[in-house]
């Protein structure tokens, strides 16, 4: 569960990170970087897939600016992976919403 979020900063159970990281269901993926920093490409997040979850959220940043690849879109559509695409004040909502739910995987820019 996400605790809070703020411009540069997502508290989870406690700890609080101030980079980009995908949150697992069992662990968190500091420092998480991209190839291109403000586009998301198939290859940026190809540990997720491995994972196999059930969605997929993805916080693009407080203002949006990382861009998701059509690639990563029409991966997720293959896999049957439902794929939440929002700013990530946004994300961290939906993320909460479904995590006790459904196996989520969340991947969020915390700053742009």
């Amino acid at each position: 569960m996400i605790e809070s979020y703020a411009f540069g900063r997502m508290e989870i159970e406690g700890q609080v990170y101030t980079s980009d990281l995908i949150l697992f269901p069992d662990k968190v993926k500091e420092s998480w970087w991209r190839e291109t920093g403000h586009k998301l490409s198939l290859k940026d997040i190809e540990d997720i897939f491995r994972e196999a979850p059930d969605v997929l959220v993805i916080g693009t940043g407080f203002h949006g600016l990382m861009k998701v690849d059509e690639g990563v879109k029409e991966h997720a559509r293959s896999k049957g992976i439902t794929l939440v695409v929002e700013k990530t004040t946004q994300a961290v909502q939906s993320y909460n919403d479904t995590a006790s739910q459904q196996k989520t995987i969340g991947a969020f820019h915390l700053t742009c």
